[in-house]
């Protein structure tokens, strides 16, 4: 069984730089702990999830994908060895 827990940010109803804000701190805070799966709701704006992928994501040592049965979230996966 995975010690792995799994978490949700809603991003819906933020300007971009606060969502971007609050993004950070959540996956700083959360990789502190350890292994954590978080989905990031940002909804139907491409340009919030280009924000978020680009400024956050991209260079990071997290692993993301935008799964093809909801294309408004971002699903963060970081695993601890």
């Amino acid at each position: 069984m995975s010690k792995e827990k799994i978490y949700e940010i809603d991003l819906h109803g933020l300007r971009h730089k606060e969502a971007i804000e609050v993004t950070n701190n959540k996956l700083q805070e959360l990789s502190s702990y350890g292994s954590f799966s978080l989905t990031i709701i940002t909804g139907n704006s491409s340009k919030l999830q280009s924000l978020v992928i680009n400024e956050i994501l991209l260079n990071s040592e997290f692993n993301y994908y935008i799964p093809s049965w909801n294309l408004g979230q971002i699903i963060v996966e970081y695993m601890e060895l």
